[in-house]
Formats: C-alpha cells, sequence, structure tokens
C-alpha cells in the first residue's frame, strides 16, 4: 500500500478551490519559517510538533502537508500513515514550488477570499 501520494502545486490549487472534501493543509515548517509567508487556509503544525498534535487530525478527511521543499512533509505523511492515516498528500517541491507556480502566500491565519 502506498504510504502517500504526491501533489503538484497546481492540483492543490484546484482542490483548494473546489473545497474537495474537506480538505486539511498543514504546514510542518518551523514558526519562524510560518511568519515569512503561508499557503492561504493552512494550519500550521511544526514537524517535531506532530506526534503531540496528530489526534487534532481527523481519519476521515485527506490531509495534505506541506513544508519548505517537500522533505519534512514526507515524514509527516510517513509518520501519521503509521498511524492510521490512509488520505495523506504531499506538496510536491513544497511552498516554494508553490511560489514558482506563482500561487498565493499570505501572512499566518489570513484566508484570500
Amino acid at each position: 500500500m502506498v504510504a502517500f501520494q504526491d501533489l503538484d502545486p497546481m492540483d492543490l490549487q484546484k482542490l483548494l478551490q473546489d473545497g474537495d472534501g474537506g480538505l486539511v493543509l498543514v504546514d510542518v515548517r518551523t514558526p519562524a519559517e510560518v511568519a515569512r509567508g503561508t499557503i492561504p487556509g493552512a494550519q500550521s503544525i511544526p514537524l517535531h510538533l506532530l506526534p503531540m498534535n496528530a489526534g487534532v487530525l481527523d481519519k476521515e478527511r485527506p490531509v495534505v502537508f506541506y513544508c519548505q521543499s517537500g522533505g519534512r512533509s514526507s515524514q509527516a505523511c510517513l509518520y501519521l500513515r503509521q498511524q492510521g492515516h490512509d488520505k495523506l498528500y504531499n506538496l510536491r517541491g513544497g511552498i516554494l514550488a508553490w511560489a514558482r507556480n506563482g500561487l498565493p502566500i499570505v501572512p499566518p491565519g489570513e484566508r484570500i477570499s
């Protein structure tokens, strides 16, 4: 069984726009990295705090993790897979790829209308 699937930035943007299936978007970067900007609608759970916060993520909802370039978010997917989650996605290339595709980055906690 595959632990998780990679999403490219344009696929993620489409899922977010469509409001597909209660998608949960989680930024696993450090607070200092998050302070520089985040993908609209993302919640922040730094990777090192994921074991203490995994219970807040609903196993029935798809979860997309992202970090700076994709490494830490892959680790987050692998960890949650071990915890019984099966709807896991990794943003390929992280927020850097998101930005390279011209997609919006906002201050933490802000959403785009």
